[in-house]
């Protein structure tokens, strides 16, 4: 077993399953550090039992990186293959096998964990025909939102990478703050030249609702517009953060009549939004995107917890952009 691929399934697995962000590093740092080495090198630290001494290199990793040259599979990750083998939730699956990517997810560029190589390459893994990368906008500056100038610079990255991992398209885009106004948080030209733009309200969410109504009434009916993300922006563990008040009919007619999909977000901490929204936006005929909104490479597998709400509260499968394939997702996008 290749040792970095072990070390990477290590990191995968424990994300998924909301392991403590250091347990996780240990592991991606590990897979770094040996895939930076040549066979030839790592063959020879085993032998001389010197792999520890390599920066990034611990116990634990350096004896999975062993176990792996050796043939077998590491105690360690059979362990946690073996504990995380049941389902993340009940339900789900059947919609979940007719999604084809991820509309919301982030790298290192903005807040997120792993380099967009990264990220790409786990949903080609888990069998996505293609991805979407929405980083931040600029001022979101607690989640290192992108400039003009360093989504640009990101443009180019993600170009290349595609380059070599057709047929899998990784899209451009973005998850682009709902300004107080309604306004879009990012320069006009820039958003038409991305493939898919998230629109998400971060800050002043306890506005009063007619405020908040015109606020994402008009967010969805910008013509670059994609996605509304997390739409209530509730938290419900931890602390937790109350949902924004709104005209949910009136938000859900915008979204319908503009082709905006709204969000359903997979995150534990979020499942925005609440079912009976979610059952006000069937009624009301929006389109919907089953997202991750995933920071980590393991949390790519989170949009179970998606499609279980979608199943429950009767989403349609046809309705679901997620579930289309890349050329009709752009022809939808307007790109």
């Amino acid at each position: 077993m290749d040792p970095v691929d072990a070390l990477r399934r290590i990191a995968f697995l424990l994300e998924r399953d909301r392991a403590a962000t250091y347990r996780v590093q240990a592991f991606r740092t590990a897979a770094g550090a040996i895939g930076a080495m040549t066979g030839h090198e790592i063959t020879q630290r085993v032998t001389a039992g010197t792999l520890e001494s390599v920066r990034g290199i611990g116990p634990k990793t350096a004896q999975v990186v062993r176990e792996a040259l050796a043939d077998e599979v590491p105690g360690y990750l059979r362990r946690l293959e073996e504990d995380t083998a049941g389902p993340l939730t009940e339900g789900g699956s059947g919609l979940r096998a007719e999604l084809r990517g991820d509309c919301h997810l982030h790298s290192d560029w903005s807040d997120g964990g792993s380099p967009i190589e990264e990220m790409g390459r786990t949903a080609m893994e888990l069998g996505h025909e293609w991805a979407v990368l929405t980083d931040h906008s600029p001022r979101l500056t607690v989640a290192h939102g992108l400039s003009p100038e360093r989504l640009r610079r990101q443009l180019a990255a993600v170009a290349e990478l595609n380059d070599r991992w057709a047929p899998f398209r990784l899209f451009t885009g973005i998850e682009c703050d709902i300004l107080p106004d309604g306004s879009l948080d990012q320069e006009a030209q820039l958003l038409e030249q991305l493939d898919v733009v998230v629109v998400s309200a971060h800050s002043e969410l306890r506005m009063d609702a007619r405020t908040m109504t015109r606020r994402l009434v008009a967010a969805v009916r910008h013509p670059q517009a994609n996605v509304l993300g997390h739409c209530t922006g509730r938290l419900i563990t931890g602390r937790g953060r109350p949902e924004s008040q709104f005209d949910a009919d009136e938000v859900f007619a915008a979204c319908a009549e503009s082709g905006t999909a709204l969000e359903i977000n997979s995150r534990p901490e979020r499942l925005d939004p609440p079912r009976r929204l979610l059952r006000r936006a069937v009624d009301a005929g929006v389109l919907f995107a089953i997202d991750t909104d995933a920071h980590a490479p393991g949390q790519l597998d989170w949009q179970i917890f998606g499609c279980a709400r979608a199943e429950e509260c009767g989403v349609p499968a046809e309705r679901v952009v997620t579930s289309w394939p890349a050329d009709k997702l752009l022809a939808w996008s307007g790109r």
